[in-house]
């Protein structure tokens, strides 16, 4: 069941359940103009300072804001890539599901804000390597519907837990703890592939400000 918390703040209707889509409603019109999606992590201006050190030097988990409270900040911002109220929604749902899989509900949030902005129908890039990514976390072997909107919580729901699995692994490469200690240094394994201990903000050619950008948007920054 939703939290009162977002419930108050969005003025929607608890449903009898998860499985049942919930729709957030529209910002206004100046809100919710268009905008070219933003997941294009490697041209992208970096959220507040850059962080730079190991894992110690990033924000610990008792200082991240809650899962709601973070999502109620994003919204607009899925707004803005042309999201109907059913898609955020929907969004909400795929976190929440895919958080079973053992990852922080806010991280995975995170990662889809700095990945694609939750646009549903973000375009399919091509890494480095020439990997196809898609989807919501732009994760290769991932579904992607570029440029549709208004889809199913099964299509939606797909890309995130996608994304989350790969997470997942990295995560696991890092001791799977709930922690710091586990969850920074896999955010820079989930970007750039390798990983430099003492500095997580050195990209090896990916985007430099990755994990700080989410240790940023963790704490409660928006773009």
């Amino acid at each position: 069941m939703l939290f009162p918390t977002l419930l108050l703040a969005l003025g929607v209707t608890i449903p009898s359940a998860l499985s049942t889509p919930i729709s957030f409603p529209a910002p206004s019109s100046e809100v919710a103009a268009h905008t070219t999606a933003k997941n294009l992590t490697l041209n992208i201006q970096a959220l507040g300072t850059v962080i730079h050190g190991d894992w110690t030097k990033f924000p610990a988990i008792s200082s991240w804001i809650g899962f709601d409270d973070m999502f109620n900040r994003n919204k607009n911002s899925m707004f803005s890539t042309g999201d109907t109220g059913e898609d955020v929604g929907r969004i909400y749902n795929a976190i929440k599901e895919a958080a079973k899989i053992g990852v922080d509900e806010r991280v995975i949030l995170g990662i889809i804000m700095q990945e694609s902005h939750g646009d549903v129908g973000v375009v399919t890039t091509i890494s480095p390597d020439g990997i196809p990514t898609a989807g919501l976390m732009q994760c290769s072997g991932c579904p992607g519907y570029p440029g549709k909107h208004g889809l199913t919580q099964a299509q939606i729901t797909g890309m995130v837990k996608g994304g989350t699995e790969h997470f997942k692994a990295n995560l696991k490469n890092w001791g799977d703890k709930w922690s710091a200690e586990s969850i920074f240094p896999a955010l820079r394994e989930y970007n750039s592939g390798s990983v430099n201990t003492k500095d997580l903000s050195d990209a090896r050619g990916a985007t430099a400000s990755y994990v700080s950008d989410i240790a940023h948007r963790l704490t409660g920054s928006v773009d």
